[in-house]
């Protein structure tokens, strides 16, 4: 069985950083928070002054989807875009405004972006605690799930996804903050539809109208909030109210029970409490603004909490990368280990669980489809730490609207090229014994160098072991090795003088010699082959 391993990426330095900007299809309906990790990053509202910013400052946006908006960064510039949840301490930042980001604070914000575009949540929530809450005399039990409902936290059913592809984008940025309050009118205009068509599109896949959805909606995060702590006022702005009043009204309607008589409850029960994905996101938005408003510098959060994902399976091949600390991958039985400076490929299709551990950093560097990279198992591939800006730019282009204007969403794939054809090699037989295995992965890290290929100093009996084992000398075997990866470029696409290089060999005409004698056909015959076949 292929077994996952990591690869030293051995390209010495990482390709430079190109210029940026955000997409007007991206305009934020919630207040956008730039920091510049690195760089320089402009930032122009409806033609007025240009805001020039540095490494180490920020910039509040304001929320305003129809005002013009112009975000720049320069060559070499790694920005994060933040999008704060809309009901928290947004009140008086009206207003374009530049400060300060103090370096206690940078690897926070690194994880903020994280906790924002992942499905990352903090520990201690207890949905079945809520639910028996929710079940207490005098209440009203959460209704089974029924079409147009699925089974959310807390118990709570909460509203189905719509299918309908501007519905289901509606959808999704009101389940990250349903304290967005735009009309039906302005969410159709952001999703390209009429609001006609948005209010069908609603009822047809899920059995609610839109506001309907959305109330059910509002309703499932404020438990989350009550349950994570959060007052019946501050609830209140959160998920959309426009006074407690409102809120108490929807929640005693749904549930009989006041939310200021349901957090009483959850006070009577603290193992009932914790934090959710969208109560933790609200949370450090709280801490966001006080950075911002407070003089002098303020104390960072002493620490990163332990993260995870609940099970899920992703329906496409997803790069997870450890900037800081470590954590874990889940997944076909067994767990692994995921290190500082290592980006995993999570297999599509697979059920898993990640996690973080105590002042641990993650950030997704992009996708791919499983006709453009086949996985069957964890691939992990090590980066030096002189990778970090660029990586962090990788994420920030795939999960944002802060993009190059060329941007390919694919690029992370020729970034790998070389680690995923490795992967496959390994399809070629392992030796079992340790030593062997160990030369064996050792060879084929360094299968793109030409001294790499040598025998020099492997003892007499981890040659034994691979006859034994594989049924072929080493040299042999790293032959093997590098002829599946040779089919593997080719088959993508790659020049034979390319392919060549990146196996070891210093002329094409020798590796084509070799590449003739173990396949009848030459590298060219072969590759016009694979295309043929692949119409």
């Amino acid at each position: 069985m292929a077994m996952p391993s990591s690869f030293a990426v051995d390209s010495g330095r990482p390709p430079p950083i190109p210029a940026a900007r955000w997409t007007p299809s991206h305009t934020p309906v919630r207040p956008l928070l730039l920091w510049v990790r690195t760089g320089t990053a402009h930032v122009r509202l409806d033609g007025g002054p240009v805001l020039h910013l540095g490494a180490g400052e920020g910039a509040w946006i304001p929320a305003d989807d129809r005002a013009e908006q112009a975000i720049t960064t320069e060559l070499g510039t790694v920005a994060f875009p933040l999008c704060p949840h809309a009901g928290v301490g947004a009140r008086g930042l009206t207003d374009l405004t530049r400060f300060d980001v103090p370096g206690g604070w940078q690897d926070w914000l690194i994880q903020l972006f994280n906790l924002q575009v992942t499905p990352f949540s903090g520990r201690g929530y207890s949905p079945a605690a809520i639910e028996e809450l929710l079940r207490c005399p005098g209440s009203r039990p959460p209704a089974p799930a029924v079409a147009g409902q699925e089974a959310g936290p807390a118990g709570f059913a909460s509203p189905a996804m719509p299918r309908a592809r501007g519905a289901r984008a509606v959808a999704e940025e009101l389940m990250r903050d349903p304290g967005l309050d735009l009309t039906v009118e302005r969410w159709a205009s952001r999703v390209l539809c009429s609001a006609r068509t948005l209010r069908r599109d609603f009822l047809a896949d899920t059995g609610l109208t839109f506001e309907r959805w959305r109330l059910l909606c509002r309703l499932g995060a404020a438990v989350e909030f009550l349950a994570a702590g959060y007052d019946v006022d501050q609830v209140a702005a959160l998920v959309g109210f426009a006074s407690r009043n409102g809120l108490t009204r929807a929640f005693k309607g749904q549930f009989a029970l006041t939310p200021h008589e349901f957090g009483r409850r959850l006070f009577d029960r603290p193992g009932a409490g914790g934090l959710t994905q969208r109560a933790a996101a609200a949370r450090q938005t709280g801490d966001l603004i006080r950075m911002m408003r407070e003089t002098g510098t303020p104390a960072a959060p002493e620490t990163l909490p332990a993260a995870s994902t609940p099970s899920h399976t992703n329906d496409i091949h997803v790069l997870s990368w450890m900037y800081r600390g470590g954590g874990y991958l889940d997944i076909g039985g067994r767990r692994y280990e995921r290190e500082r400076g290592v980006a995993t490929w999570i297999p599509a299709g697979m059920e898993h669980v990640t996690g973080l551990r105590e002042n641990s950093v993650s950030l997704p560097l992009g996708n791919a489809s499983t006709a453009d990279l086949h996985l069957t198992a964890p691939l992990q591939v090590r980066f030096s730490p002189a990778w970090d800006d660029y990586l962090m730019f990788c994420s920030i282009s795939a999960r944002s609207g802060l993009r190059p204007d060329d941007h390919n969403p694919r690029h992370i794939l020729d970034l790998f090229a070389e680690q995923v054809t490795a992967q496959r090699a390994l399809s070629v037989p392992m030796p079992t014994d340790p030593r062997a295995r160990a030369v064996a992965m050792e060879c084929l890290r360094r299968i793109g160098e030409p001294g790499g290929t040598h025998d020099v100093g492997v003892r007499a009996e981890i040659h034994r072991a691979f006859r034994d084992e594989t049924g072929m000398t080493l040299s042999r075997w790293r032959y093997a090795a590098r002829m599946r990866i040779a089919r593997d470029l080719l088959a993508g696409g790659a020049p034979p003088s390319t392919v060549a290089r990146r196996i070891g060999y210093a002329h094409l005409p020798t590796f084509s010699a070799a590449f003739s004698r173990m396949h009848g056909l030459s590298p060219r015959e072969y590759q016009e082959r694979e295309v043929a076949n692949s119409r």
